[in-house]
């Protein structure tokens, strides 16, 4: 039900799945970022910088980053501490790659990384909702389709089946690697691509 909020043109392009009605969280308490959000998908398109070696950060992730900074959002990390008869124990959590909102909305973009990538980032998903400073988690991420585009590019090597791809995100997701938290998980694929663009 809450999918159907997202455009019909943009559940075209890319693919969709959430848990615990993040598209309605998203909607109604946080509009600024879920227009950011929709507009960033949009806006979005594979091109011939699939071809471009990423090094540290590929630039299909540093696109939507970019695109995301432009509108306030920023890399994030949280400092949290317990107290045990009051010694302070920290807890480390990973940054997030894009936040926005006091009590906001995370966004992770994992185009071509080891499969452990989505374990840290519903993992600290799980742990910042529980902390009550995230109230939406986003993963961006490619679909398994793409892998024959890229063998037909040449570039299969690059993106094998142990990185991040859809098919090792959800099993991650449906053995409950973020908790409760909310998650709207994005899935691009053929039709973001442009061969021309």
């Amino acid at each position: 039900m809450g999918l159907n909020l997202i455009s019909r043109k943009l559940r075209t392009k890319y693919l969709f799945e959430e848990r615990h009605h993040a598209t309605s969280i998203l909607l109604v308490d946080f509009r600024s970022e879920f227009k950011d959000l929709v507009d960033c998908l949009d806006a979005f398109c594979l091109k011939s910088e699939i071809l471009t070696p990423g090094g540290g950060r590929s630039p299909i992730p540093r696109a939507i980053d970019g695109f995301l900074a432009n509108r306030g959002w920023a890399e994030k990390r949280f400092d949290i501490e317990i107290a045990v008869d009051k010694k302070p124990i920290p807890i480390p959590t990973h940054k997030i790659d894009n936040f926005k909102n006091r009590v906001g909305v995370g966004v992770e973009v994992e185009w071509n990384n080891k499969t452990e990538f989505y374990d840290r980032d519903l993992n600290n998903f799980r742990l910042l909702w529980e902390m009550r400073v995230l109230s939406v988690g986003v993963i961006i991420t490619r679909l398994s389709e793409l892998q024959h585009l890229f063998d037909e590019l040449g570039k299969g090597e690059s993106y094998g089946n142990s990185t991040t791809h859809w098919d090792k995100l959800i099993p991650k997701v449906e053995s409950g690697g973020a908790g409760g938290c909310p998650l709207l998980l994005v899935g691009m694929g053929m039709p973001c691509y442009d061969a021309d663009a």
